[in-house]
This record gives structure tokens, sequence and C-alpha cells, in this order.
């Protein structure tokens, strides 16, 4: 027999991908050019020269063992020992090899660092707006994910909210900044509060609460806006990176976890997740890749792109009278659509060829994600599409 609860999961396809799907058969109408599709964060900019010409000179020197082998459990210790050294250069937090494991992107990093922190039946909570795959990655653990409500006037943490659902089986708490879908940066502010809260509530239960901070966009921040080290703030935090953004990488699936050194079995946990490997299957990334990013850990490819198509966007958003909080970074922008139900405004736009994603899956009903990581020239030619859109069907806006 087939299991029933994947079976069940194919009628709730993402969002997200149905739309990516929807743009690609509509772009085969009328060329992919002539559809303003965004919806997928997929990076748009080429990857830094550096890291091809490293490839290539590894693919001309090296063994074939070396570059296609596996590589240990944890990772290339030289890749780990160079992760932790970047880590504690940029950031001033005593990190070594033994702090570090090599992941399949932060999606493998995630699915580490919730197994390291729950059994079935503990809690995660996390806060909205939200990535929406957060559900099948924790509910699939046998953990189950709580979402903290939205505060929608700046995206920071609902504080409130959220020291109402902390309870004894809450276990970890998950956090995106810069977030996916809103572009907000979480300031020192809210991080020093979070981990007040957190300290206090660990020490009310008995038991550590864990932050899992997942940074795939931790070096796509803006102009004048400060992007705090997570790790910096709360002794139990656990790291997850990807290089899929910061080097347009997001097919190599490419990252890994990074346990705070002041974490009290924080070399265990690292030992940890080679055991979990074994049971999940994210173990081993290519050889190749942790190799070649290990050469690049400080550079990024140019990612200033996305600001400026953040800027026209925002500022045609503001012109057409929407409301929106301004991003601090990444690739996104999460405007409040122009009814009350996101779904119908999003449908309308289709009509434009205008690919908007509702929010309702990123907990945020009444909003909608624009993810730009799209050629500038094509964003401009998009916002006449969005006025004439707007201005259409909405004309006593």
């Amino acid at each position: 027999m087939i299991v029933q609860k994947y079976k069940d999961m194919l009628s709730g396809k993402s969002v997200i991908r149905q739309l990516s799907e929807f743009a690609t058969a509509r772009g085969a109408e009328i060329g992919y050019e002539n559809v303003f599709d965004y919806s997928l964060g997929n990076p748009s900019v080429p990857v830094p020269q550096q890291f091809t010409d490293k490839m290539i000179e590894m693919l001309q020197t090296e063994s074939s063992a070396t570059l296609h082998g596996y590589s240990p459990s944890l990772g290339i210790t030289k890749v780990r020992e160079a992760i932790a050294a970047s880590l504690k250069e940029r950031f001033g937090i005593p990190y070594t090899a033994n702090h570090i494991f090599m992941a399949s992107g932060a999606a493998g990093a995630l699915a580490h660092a919730f197994r390291l922190v729950t059994e079935p039946g503990d809690e995660i909570l996390t806060f909205a707006p939200f990535f929406p795959e957060y559900n099948p990655y924790v509910n699939l653990t046998g953990a189950v994910l709580k979402v903290v409500p939205a505060n929608t006037a700046d995206f920071q943490i609902n504080f409130e909210a959220f020291e109402e659902m902390i309870s004894p089986k809450t276990m970890a708490v998950l956090i995106n900044t810069p977030n996916n879908p809103s572009g907000i940066v979480y300031s020192k502010e809210t991080l020093e509060k979070l981990a007040a809260v957190l300290t206090a509530k660990s020490e009310e239960y008995g038991h550590d609460i864990f932050v899992i901070s997942d940074e795939p966009y931790r070096e796509i921040v803006f102009a004048g806006v400060d992007a705090p080290c997570v790790s910096a703030f709360y002794d139990n935090t656990i790291m997850c990176y990807s290089f899929s953004k910061s080097l347009s990488l997001p097919g190599e699936r490419i990252g890994y976890v990074a346990i705070n050194p002041a974490c009290k079995e924080a070399e265990t946990m690292v030992v940890m997740c080679g055991q979990i490997s074994r049971g999940i299957g994210h173990n081993c990334p290519p050889s190749i890749i942790q190799l070649a990013v290990a050469e690049v850990l400080d550079l990024t490819a140019d990612l200033s792109v996305y600001e400026t198509n953040m800027n026209l966007i925002y500022n045609e958003l503001m012109d057409l009278g929407f409301t929106c909080v301004k991003p601090g970074g990444t690739f996104y922008i999460f405007p409040k659509a122009l009814e009350e139900d996101a779904k119908v405004f999003c449908e309308k736009a289709l009509k434009y060829d205008l690919i908007l994603v509702p929010a309702d899956s990123f907990g945020c009903p009444g909003y909608f994600r624009m993810a730009y990581c799209i050629d500038t020239e094509k964003v401009e030619r998009s916002l006449v599409a969005l006025r004439k859109f707007v201005e259409t069907e909405y004309p006593n806006r």
C-alpha cells in the first residue's frame, strides 16, 4: 500500500510552483519575455566568475576521486575549516570546523536542525509571514509547526502573540531574516527581545529552546539597512545557510549548519547531524561544489540588481496607492492587495500577464508576494502592465 499522506499532498501543491508552471505555459503561447513572472525566487544574476574559474581549474588539475568521490559524512574538513574561519572573521564568533556541518542547501540544513532538537509531538514556532514549505519541512518530521500571527505594521515579531503561544512543548523558534516573503530584516532590538524571552522561558520550562535561523538571504541587504547576525544574540542558535542566493547557485544545493560555539553541546550536535543523515538521505553534498564554494566564501554574485528592481517596484506601488512595508533585503516585496481576497486580486492580474502570488499560504491573507529576481528591463516593462491592471480593475482605489 502506498502512503496516503503523501498522496493527499498531491492535491495541495505549492501555489508558487503552480503559478510558475502557468507562467511557463503562457510563455509558450506569447513568448516568455511577455509574461511578467514574479512567482519563483530563482536567482537571476550570474555566478561570480571566480567560482566558474575555480571549477574549470579543478576539473583540469584535480583527480576524479577528489572531485567526484564521497566526502566525509560531516563534509570536507578543509571546507568546514574555511567556513568557520570566515564566520569568525565576519561575526566575531569563535567557530571552528567542529561547529560546521555541510548540507544540501538551506532545506537540507533545516532538515537536520529540526531533528536535532525535536521529538514527534514537540512544537516549533515561526512568525508570519513565512515560507510555506516550512509546513512540510517541520510537520513531516513528527514535530508540529505553529505560526505566530504577523505584525503587519512593520513585519517585525508580534511579541504579544508570541508570548501567548510559547509553551513547555516549544523546543525551537524558526526565524528567517532577511525574510521571505516580506523582505524585512529583523532589527537588533527585535533579536535582543527574542533572546530575552527565550532565555526566560527556557529557565521557566526547564529545557533549552533553540533558535533555528534560516539565512539564505543573509547577503542580500540594501543600502542603509543593518542586518545583525542572529547567532550573536542567543547562545542556542542553529544557523542554516545556503549559497543559493549569495552566489546564484540554487541548482547546486549547497549550504551548511553552523552551531553557535556557545551552545553547550555544539560539537556533539554537529556529529549528530552525521547520524541524522543516515535516516533522511541528505548526506555528502557534491565534493566538487564544496571545494569550489570554499574558494569564494567572501564573494557574492552582483546582487545590486535586486535593490534596483526593488526601488522601481516599490516606487510604482506607492504611486498606485498600495500599502507596502519597504523591503530591507532579499528579492521579494510584499504589498497588501487592493481587495480583501488576494487570490481574486492575483487571478485578475493574470489577464494582464502579471504572475503574482497570493499570500494566504504565507500566513498573511490579503497580501501578495512579488519575486523580482528578473531582468531590470523586464521589471520596467511590467510596470506598464501593473499600472494598466490597477487603473482598469480598481479605478476607485
